[in-house]
């Protein structure tokens, strides 16, 4: 399993670079200000940072639980990105709508969209992560095996 402070290096990292992108052209997408696009990128991003350290903590646990280790395959990393933001939107579409003073199905479009860029965002930073710090345990699958 990964240590805290790679978790950490993980949570910090994913966030960052997902604010640089999301910030510009979130603005622009929804025609809101880039300060306001900044609030509920803040929120979100803070609300995520708990959320991602959390959730990959508990879907790590459940793996080595039902699998004996934590390294995913394709299909669990895309189970594992549609249930983060699943779990993501349902805790931040009140609070967006809070914030915007927007309704509902206003607030659902912006977070639904966002949701699934983040979807695909961390699908694949979750495979570059894995390939630039894997876990000391997992097996190396581009190297060939040798039996004698």
């Amino acid at each position: 399993m990964r240590t805290f402070w790679d978790r950490v290096r993980h949570t910090l990292a994913f966030e960052i670079i997902g604010l640089l992108i999301v910030l510009p052209l979130g603005s622009w997408l929804f025609g809101i200000s880039l300060e306001h696009m900044g609030g509920v990128a803040v929120i979100s991003a803070v609300v995520a940072t708990l959320w991602n350290y959390l959730y990959n903590l508990g879907f790590d646990i459940t793996l080595k639980r039902l699998y004996g280790q934590v390294a995913k395959t394709v299909p669990q990393r895309f189970l594992h990105a549609f249930l983060f933001e699943a779990g993501l939107l349902l805790i931040l579409q009140p609070l967006i709508m809070l914030y915007l003073g927007s309704g509902a199905l206003d607030t659902l479009g912006m977070t639904v969209t966002l949701a699934i860029f983040y979807m695909c965002y961390a699908f694949v930073y979750n495979l570059a992560y894995d390939w630039l710090f894997p876990l000391p345990e997992s097996p190396v699958s581009w190297q060939p095996t040798h039996q004698e």
